[in-house]
């Protein structure tokens, strides 16, 4: 059975996604709601994260905390996946970041290959694949495949806005990775874009539009 997709409800979630679908969002503004939207949605996606305790000394006596267990490593699709990696890293510093170049081929919807800045053997103990948006699963799915090729234990992916038709792609391909997303869509236009969507994640945050 696939692991469920968690469309968060939060409150605060919900209102910055309404103001960075809206057209006349500009991209500083834009920017900053990715990065907000995203510490949120990371909280969200890493209420499983394994712990171990650790004794503290406090100003009044010794006490026993909790701290991660695990390696995490945000892996970042290029470009629109660096504004939610850069977000998540304030609230984690001590992960670390893997880039991945892809690219949507517009004549065949297919993801392309062209920055990998994966080592051979990753030693992350859980690799959170990042990109705003989830359209027709294609990147993602490209993304798990070269983090399971190299043996990557754990994989959960994290956008901001998917579709039906890219979250039914990943489930059928990787129906072991939970899917974190902040809203879900009605579905695809006929040339692969999220209706209703927010346009073009990447041209949005950079002004490339």
């Amino acid at each position: 059975m696939p692991t469920p997709v968690h469309v968060s409800n939060h409150p605060l979630i919900q209102h910055k996604i309404a103001r960075l679908r809206a057209v006349d969002t500009k991209p500083p503004e834009f920017r900053e709601l990715v990065a907000a939207i995203s510490r949120l949605l990371f909280f969200e996606a890493t209420r499983d994260v394994r712990l171990q305790p650790l004794t503290v000394q406090t100003p009044l006596v010794g006490t026993t905390c909790h701290v991660i267990a695990e390696k995490v490593g945000f892996v970042p699709v290029l470009r629109a996946g660096l504004g939610m990696a850069e977000a998540m890293l304030q609230a984690l510093p001590e992960a670390t970041v893997w880039h991945l170049g892809l690219y949507r081929d517009h004549a065949t919807l297919k993801p392309v290959t062209y920055y990998n800045k994966l080592p051979a053997k990753p030693d992350m103990d859980l690799a959170i694949v990042l990109d705003p948006m989830l359209a027709t699963g294609g990147s993602a799915i490209a993304a798990i495949d070269i983090l399971k090729k190299a043996g990557t234990p754990k994989v959960k992916f994290v956008g901001i806005i998917g579709a039906p038709e890219g979250v039914a792609a990943l489930q059928a391909t990787y129906p072991e990775v939970p899917v974190f997303l902040a809203a879900l869509d009605s579905h695809l236009n006929e040339v692969g874009y999220i209706v209703p969507g927010l346009g073009d994640a990447g041209d949005r945050q950079f002004g490339t539009a």
